[in-house]
């Protein structure tokens, strides 16, 4: 039986939040007529992440890279699905979103694309956030969060762009560089989103990142003329190193 969606959940010491991404993965199988196969990459995990999710059906993949796009890259290699959803561990979709994508898929007008951003809960600071994703989505069209394409075309522009920090953004542009050229659009699911984790903002406050962006100015600033060296120990602490002591 073919497999139609290969849903990739790159986790990294994701015990407390992996099994609600999984169920929020079969609820939405639960109305796609098709079928899907769930498969998390265990990147460095020293707790139950693995174990959690075996005994929730998942496929589970070791990986020991320093990169989400080595991550990602290798859930896709191994997926069987003739489309490819990728999804963070302690993210969830909306019930409707693998019956949309394969419908936009099918259309033949769609080389991929990705899934407007929700938070899990709000405040004065995330309506902020929310409406700045809002905008920059809008103006540039490179919707990232959820995202979705042939396995065939994730294969053609060489997977995920191999990037400690904006992978997203520079995949999202390889992707709509080769629709463009192949004359299909990126686009948007138009009914369902990603329900954004906010366990960051509930360990560290609310106005985290504006905080975060005015105290590394500096670092920020040197990383914008090529010298990386502080941009990559403040994204180890943040993305890559986060989950080891929270």
């Amino acid at each position: 039986m073919e497999t139609d969606i290969s849903v990739i959940i790159p986790a990294h010491n994701e015990e407390k939040y992996i099994k609600r991404c999984i169920d929020s993965i079969k609820d939405a199988d639960r109305v796609f007529s098709g079928n899907t196969e769930i498969i998390v990459v265990c990147n460095r995990c020293t707790d139950k992440t693995s174990a959690i999710a075996k005994e929730n059906g998942a496929v589970v993949l070791n990986n020991e890279d320093r990169c989400i796009a080595k991550v990602r890259n290798d859930g896709i290699r191994a997926a069987k699905g003739v489309i490819i959803v990728t999804i963070d561990a302690d993210n969830r979709m909306t019930q409707g979103t693998l019956s949309e994508i394969y419908d936009l898929i099918g259309t033949g007008k769609y080389i991929g694309g990705g899934a407007p951003i929700r938070f899990e809960r709000y405040s004065f600071p995330l309506w902020c956030n929310d409406i700045m994703c809002r905008f920059s989505f809008a103006v540039t069209g490179l919707y990232c969060g959820i995202f979705w394409a042939k396995k065939e075309t994730f294969d053609a522009i060489g997977g995920f762009v191999d990037k400690k920090a904006m992978e997203d953004v520079a995949t999202a542009k390889l992707l709509k560089k080769y629709g463009k050229k192949n004359g299909l659009k990126y686009t948007k699911l138009r009914k369902n989103h990603l329900i954004n984790s906010t366990r960051k903002y509930d360990d560290l406050g609310d106005w985290l990142y504006l905080k975060l962006m005015f105290k590394n100015m500096g670092t920020l600033m040197k990383a914008a003329f090529g010298n990386r060296s502080g941009l990559d120990k403040l994204l180890d602490d943040m993305f890559y190193d986060y989950n080891d002591n929270h």
